[in-house]
């Protein structure tokens, strides 16, 4: 995957979606009263271009946003980004109320900076999505000496780290090159003397067709650990859960009509890979490395498992190790994590990100509706 996973398509533009006349939240497929109504809250949600983010584009495209904006009566505008870093930046700044990112930059981004952020829905783990390529037939020993091409602090250095812990060397072994996610593709399938480069898709399938490169380690051996996620600000959901309430459901509506082994779900793939800017043989090869839940309860009991506790531990563990908690940070509980059982990880005073089931459940329950919302 990615995983932090940015487009290396053109800029598709800022879309203004699911316009509404009401603002009081509504459930699923309810009607607004027809008078006196206020102007309606309006949301903003950042995306960017990776295989299990591309629901949300095709979404959009095709009036499933503005069919839960109605339903819950605000306006969502969603914004494409080309970048994937740019996309977290703008919600750090608070320019966008949600937005799609990792596990590991929801903990080191937005938290360090104080934006107490909370993850509504877990939409995949990469499954051999990201991914160190290498030309030469280098193995992982051998990459002891060598320059290795990342995004720097990225999920690429996290699945690096993990790859040589296992290999038994450590990252001073061999020289970092901190290269940008828009450039790293073009830039190591020119060179020829690069030996050695981590990123993720669609990328590692464009470098790995290239005679003389293969891959010889991919997120398939972490599983769970990089996590794609849609988190929303905290203070926002706290004020308004209609919010979180038509993300779950444009989710769920669109992983059920692609999912569907039907035409519906042939029509919905290809729109995705045309608006990923790939072959669409390519976007269900990107699919088959991205373990998507495509289920709300299996989203849900997921988050509420042992196994998302032991994972994100070691992730905040590389995220202190390399200076991603700030100057300031003495230990690696700087930062508190809280799960929905109430219990934390970290400083308990000081949560800045939160795991929150519910709305997932309610999903899955049957609370939110989706044939309802969808006019099915």
């Amino acid at each position: 995957m990615q995983s932090i996973v940015a487009s290396v398509s053109g800029s598709l533009g800022v879309l203004l979606l699911a316009t509404s006349a009401f603002a009081a939240p509504l459930g699923a497929g309810e009607t607004p009263a027809l008078a006196g109504a206020r102007a309606p809250e309006k949301f903003q949600l950042g995306v960017s271009i990776y295989v299990g983010w591309m629901p949300w584009y095709y979404a959009m495209e095709h009036g499933i946003v503005q069919k839960w904006g109605q339903a819950k009566g605000i306006e969502i505008e969603v914004k494409y980004y080309t970048d994937y870093i740019s996309s977290v930046n703008a919600y750090v700044a608070k320019q966008d109320d949600a937005c799609v990112m990792t596990n590991m930059e929801a903990l080191d981004m937005p938290c360090v900076a104080g934006v107490d952020t909370s993850v509504v829905i877990l939409g995949d783990y990469s499954n051999g999505n990201d991914a160190i390529l290498v030309r030469d037939g280098l193995t992982l020993p051998q990459l002891k000496g060598q320059e290795v091409y990342l995004v720097e602090l990225s999920v690429s250095h996290y699945l690096l780290a993990r790859a040589l812990e296992q290999a038994g060397l450590k990252e001073s072994d061999l020289t970092i090159m901190n290269t940008s996610d828009q450039a790293i593709g073009p830039a190591f399938i020119a060179n020829k003397s690069q030996k050695a480069v981590v990123t993720w898709n669609p990328i590692v399938m464009q470098i790995e067709t290239r005679p003389g490169v293969s891959k010889i380690y991919d997120s398939s051996k972490i599983p769970g650990e990089i996590l794609d996620l849609c988190v929303v600000n905290s203070a926002t959901l706290a004020k308004s859960p209609a919010f979180a309430e038509a993300l779950v459901g444009i989710w769920y509506e669109t992983l059920e009509r692609m999912s569907k082994p039907d035409a519906a779900a042939e029509e919905a793939l290809g729109a995705m890979a045309k608006l990923s800017g790939c072959k669409l043989e390519e976007f269900k090869g990107q699919l088959r490395t991205t373990a998507m839940y495509w289920t709300a309860k299996d989203a849900a009991d997921h988050v509420e498992s042992p196994k998302l506790k032991k994972d994100m531990d070691v992730v905040r563990r590389f995220c202190f190790q390399h200076g991603l908690f700030g100057p300031e940070a003495k230990s690696v509980d700087a930062i508190g994590i809280r799960y929905p059982d109430g219990s934390t990880q970290g400083d308990a005073n000081h949560v800045k990100l939160r795991w929150d089931a519910s709305f997932m459940r309610k999903v899955a329950e049957g609370k939110i509706v989706l044939s309802v919302s969808s006019g099915k």
